[in-house]
């Protein structure tokens, strides 16, 4: 538990206890994640245990969530703002929950998907975009994107795009990827990968996805220890103030 008269720290102290460098700490204050250190007669800041605390609850949030949201939290839970402070921290676990079950539909999807055999092609079997858009529950202007992006590129008969079968399994691995939050880039990669080795690549590519929030999960009950001892520290008003 952190104190309020806990023994005084510099800068330096604060930086090496809680991994930031020194002007990191004074950005972290400067932008209200950290309590307004007490200032000497000459100007020189002094903290306590309580702003260790709160530098690696930011750190951990950071992680967990990302540094805008992060930002948000510590400047509630400083300012004692303790329900904002905690609602925002039930929001970020709210989202990777969310994103949990989005990863597992990826999963159950890629491999149904990339099992599925593609043979005896007839041009009868090829979809229009407004099908397609139509059959994955999408705009056609996401299968435009995605042409446009070099993701799932149709063939065209009189201008008009056409998506074979396996143009169709490339867009369903896809759309389902994209839910599980993958950016435009690591599909590039990812989908290369699916065509040129199979179902495999698809598998640990999602391995990775699943490992990652793993490590945000990790880092928000890390966080939660570290904001609690905030918390306590804190005043229960809406302004913040020197610890002193």
């Amino acid at each position: 538990m952190t104190k309020l008269h806990s023994p005084r720290m510099r800068t330096v102290d604060v930086a090496r206890a809680a991994g930031y460098s020194v002007q990191q700490v004074r950005d972290l204050e400067n932008d209200g994640v950290l309590p307004a250190a007490q200032r000497s007669p000459g100007g020189h800041r002094s903290y306590r245990d309580a702003h260790v605390a709160a530098a690696r609850a930011y750190r951990a949030l950071a992680e967990g969530t990302g540094p805008v949201a992060a930002k948000a939290i510590m400047r509630d839970a400083v300012a004692g703002e303790t329900e904002r402070a905690l609602a925002g921290l039930d929001a970020a676990h709210a989202a990777l929950h969310t994103e949990r079950g989005e990863l597992a539909l990826a999963v159950r999807a890629a491999a149904g998907i990339g099992a599925e055999p593609i043979a005896d092609v007839r041009d009868s079997d090829a979809l229009g975009i407004a099908e397609l858009a139509d059959a994955l529950g999408i705009r056609t202007s996401t299968l435009r994107h995605w042409d446009a992006e070099g993701l799932v590129v149709p063939q065209r008969l009189k201008g008009a795009r056409r998506y074979t079968p396996e143009q169709v399994r490339d867009a369903r691995i896809v759309h389902q990827l994209r839910r599980a939050g993958y950016g435009i880039t690591t599909l590039r990669t990812v989908l290369t990968q699916f065509r040129r080795s199979g179902p495999g690549e698809l598998r640990d590519a999602l391995a990775t996805r699943e490992a990652a929030l793993t490590r945000r999960s990790r880092a928000l009950v890390e966080a939660a220890a570290a904001l609690t001892e905030v918390l306590r520290d804190q005043p229960h008003n809406p302004r913040a103030r020197a610890l002193c």
